[in-house]
């Protein structure tokens, strides 16, 4: 097991690297250096000599990949790319482009994002978990039809409609809630509410769906018909039997999530004016602010790689037949 996780760590070096090329390639590809100088500095007719002394101050007077005014490793070491993305490998996310400590800042707005996002992926899963069995357990009946038109009506649904919704009902019209804003402390709690609900609706449709598809795969087998006919019950067989072997494919999608979720949600996060990693991640895009996007990509990549690691080792949580030679 130790040297199947230390072999699936080394195979992530390559694909970090390759991530973060892709992104500073994509990046300068729309934004040069002077143009990034340009929209930091925030006058309309700057001068060549403060544009010149903002990239110098940041490192971006260098070229980009390659410089071919040296020779040797310092064509590649003395470099954009090179002297912005090695120190990344040690957690080491520097300054922003406004200097503002990256590093700080995320340690700061993950709480804000945590407590949208563990409470929405726990109450989801429950949720989904317990509304696709009873879809299973009623299965052809009017309760299974109507259920999964139902989900499906509920997952065709953007995102946008429900937080819209959400604030006109629990906002405007009742005035139960907070339409936006964030507080420190126990303060947060009624800002973070109307989120979490909003969170937990809109990913009930495509959760209890996927997880009824799964219920109703292992329900067909030939274990469940050798059950029924030992005398168990129905109940008995969804819950001692199907359920658990169910959670094999569950755990692919849901132990993945779980690292993601320190990332927050991009669109629920800045609808609702909550300091956290998504809005954060918005308001570096919109500013440019190269050195945020690339901490912000490399730190989801290192943990969606973690999260990929926990779905095999869960597996032989779950699954005695699932070994890791």
């Amino acid at each position: 097991m130790i040297a199947y996780i230390i072999r699936r760590l080394l195979y992530a070096i390559p694909i970090l690297i390759g991530i973060n090329l892709l992104t500073f390639t994509l990046f300068f590809m729309v934004n040069s250096p002077d143009d990034m100088a340009r929209v930091h500095l925030g006058v309309k007719r700057v001068t060549t000599e403060a544009i010149e002394a903002w990239k110098t101050d940041r490192g971006y007077d260098k070229p980009l990949l390659y410089n071919y005014k040296e020779s040797g490793i310092k064509s590649f070491s003395n470099t954009i790319f090179f002297q912005h993305t090695v120190r990344l490998f040690v957690l080491d996310f520097g300054r922003a482009d406004d200097g503002r400590d990256i590093g700080r800042d995320i340690r700061q707005r993950m709480w804000p994002s945590l407590a949208i996002a563990v409470p929405t992926f726990i109450v989801g899963i429950l949720l989904n978990i317990t509304f696709a069995m009873l879809l299973a357990f009623f299965r052809g009946t009017y309760v299974d039809v109507w259920g999964v038109v139902l989900s499906v009506a509920m997952m065709s649904i953007s995102i946008m409609f429900y937080i819209i919704l959400g604030q006109l009902i629990m906002s405007k019209l009742w005035h139960l809630l907070p339409i936006s804003g964030y507080d420190s402390g126990l303060r947060a709690l009624k800002f973070l509410i109307l989120p979490v609900i909003i969170g937990v609706v809109s990913g009930i449709g495509a959760g209890s769906r996927l997880y009824r598809t799964f219920y109703l795969e292992e329900i067909n087998k030939d274990y469940v018909r050798t059950a029924r006919a030992k005398g168990l019950s129905s109940l008995q067989v969804l819950f001692k039997h199907v359920l658990r072997n169910a959670m094999v494919p569950i755990l692919t999608g849901v132990v993945a999530i779980i690292p993601l979720l320190f990332m927050g949600s991009l669109v629920m996060e800045s609808f609702f004016g909550i300091p956290g990693l998504g809005s954060y991640t918005i308001d570096a895009i919109n500013q440019q602010d190269f050195a945020i996007v690339r901490a912000m990509v490399f730190l989801g990549s290192i943990l969606y790689i973690f999260g990929l690691v926990l779905t095999d080792i869960s597996y032989t949580l779950v699954d005695p037949r699932v070994r890791l030679e």
